[in-house]
């Protein structure tokens, strides 16, 4: 600061009735000092200095458009988090109180799977029983078109195939094609439930071990066993 600077400073702060006073070093590297903060002060630090000329604190310029934006965004993202580490405790604490051992987390497991695999029994046998219809269907259409090259010119119409077998094939297909379709909807539903109950099998480990992080936090490795670095 040039020595002009520290007289204008020194004569504002032992000024009559003098109160605390604003000052920062603009962006030009000029002091600027006023009993209002500065308009001049408004993109760098500032301190409210008080008469004995000691800085009472320091004001944070104010952000621009962009630092506001990354402000906001971090606060967000803070505020997501917290969220989420108050819905993984609850979970947590669920996980631990429906669950005593290992085994109990495999009984749960398998006890959901059961009436899917259930499903998946019945579909397949339903489909057996639609492939043995579509046989005698096929068997039937096959016996008029057998008839109709054979016979003679002049045959009775109602030895004509009739229009239901048709249809009556129609409909096999479809239901087939449904229950296939069931079937692998049902596989991915025992998937899903497998790959959920190991996820908990292994965060109740984690929780029983003390290792479990929670969201957003990284556990390293420590080289003492029994001990986790967060």
């Amino acid at each position: 600061m040039r020595r002009t600077d520290w007289l204008v400073l020194v004569l504002a702060l032992h000024a009559p009735g003098a109160m605390a006073v604003y000052k920062c070093v603009d962006e030009r590297g000029l002091t600027l000092l006023g009993d209002v903060p500065p308009s001049g002060c408004a993109k760098v630090e500032m301190y409210e200095v008080s008469p004995t000329g000691t800085v009472l604190r320091k004001i944070d310029p104010t952000p621009t458009p962009e630092q506001l934006k990354v402000r906001l965004e971090e606060q967000e993202r803070r505020r997501q988090a917290a969220r989420a580490a108050a819905q993984q405790k609850r979970k947590d604490l669920a996980l631990l109180n429906t669950f005593g051992s290992e085994q109990e987390i495999d009984v749960a497991r398998d006890r959901n799977i059961e009436p899917i695999a259930g499903r998946i029994e019945s579909a397949k046998d339903r489909i057996k029983e639609v492939d043995a219809r579509e046989k005698q269907v096929l068997e039937q259409m096959e016996f008029y078109k057998a008839g109709k090259r054979k016979g003679p010119k002049d045959e009775p119409r109602d030895s004509q195939m009739p229009s239901t077998l048709t249809s009556e094939l129609q409909r096999i297909h479809g239901e087939k094609a449904a229950l296939v379709k069931a079937i692998a909807a049902d596989g991915r539903e025992i998937e899903q439930v497998r790959a959920r109950f190991d996820a908990d099998k292994q965060r109740w480990l984690a929780l029983k071990n003390g290792t479990a992080a929670m969201p957003g936090e990284y556990l390293a490795p420590d080289p003492k066993p029994g001990k986790t670095v967060r």
